[in-house]
């Protein structure tokens, strides 16, 4: 009789850092994936009831003893032990046909050799945010660039043949992706990422987005990291 084969394991990271109102969110959309997946949430220092979420949901905590985006991914995945790895901020929403994506993906043996992004959507009906979308979607797929709001679905071994995560306070995703792209395409997984509107909300898009751009040129340029973090906080 023909042995069934088992079907790759799943892991997913999550960095926090005071989530306790979208983690339950995020945690409910994951709990659809039909396999066993292991589930890992490293916390910054979080000072509200993110731990405590996570703990009832019976997920996996590394308490951080960095506020470090970067550290938290790498800390994460040197923790993990599933053949494909998925990263994901904690303020994110996943669209119902994740599963049916992420499935056939994970199932074709050359999808390996490639990383994967979510499609950037903001749920609000603001002409802003169409627009926005339109300009990621066109960064994403033309320059190769997708940042960690959109997630990053990797095979482990391309993860640590491209170095994985630095242990950046910020630019953690450009860094990384950076280096992938050197060797390999990103490729869209065809589903949707949803991000939390209020960060993009309570700012101007276009002097964000202008801002955001000096800040990734003084990063390249080699200026202080700590420095371009401050600046990217004020």
């Amino acid at each position: 009789m023909a042995r069934l084969q088992k079907f790759p394991t799943l892991s997913i990271i999550i960095p926090t850092l005071n989530e306790s109102s979208h983690l339950p969110l995020l945690l409910a959309d994951l709990n659809e994936w039909p396999h066993d997946f292991e589930l890992t949430i490293v916390d910054g220092g979080s000072i509200d009831l993110t731990i405590s979420i996570a703990q009832i949901q019976g997920v996996d905590v590394i308490k951080s003893h960095k506020k470090n985006r970067g550290y938290q991914l790498k800390t994460g995945a040197s923790n993990s032990k599933g053949e494909w790895l998925l990263f994901l901020h904690a303020d994110s929403r996943l669209s119902p046909s994740w599963v049916k994506r992420l499935y056939k993906i994970i199932k074709n043996k050359k999808s390996k050799n490639f990383a994967w992004y979510f499609d950037f959507k903001i749920k609000k009906a603001n002409l802003e945010f169409r627009i926005l979308e339109i300009a990621v979607a066109l960064r994403s797929y033309f320059l190769q660039r997708p940042y960690g709001d959109q997630g990053l679905l990797i095979h482990r071994d391309l993860y640590y043949n491209s170095g994985g995560f630095s242990s950046l306070k910020i630019m953690e995703d450009l860094d990384f992706i950076t280096r992938i792209t050197k060797t390999t395409r990103v490729k869209r997984i065809r589903g949707s990422i949803y991000t939390d509107d209020i960060k993009w909300s309570n700012s101007n898009i276009i002097k964000r987005a202008i801002k955001n751009y000096i800040l990734r040129k003084k990063w390249r340029g080699g200026y202080n990291i700590d420095k371009i973090s401050k600046e990217y906080n004020t």
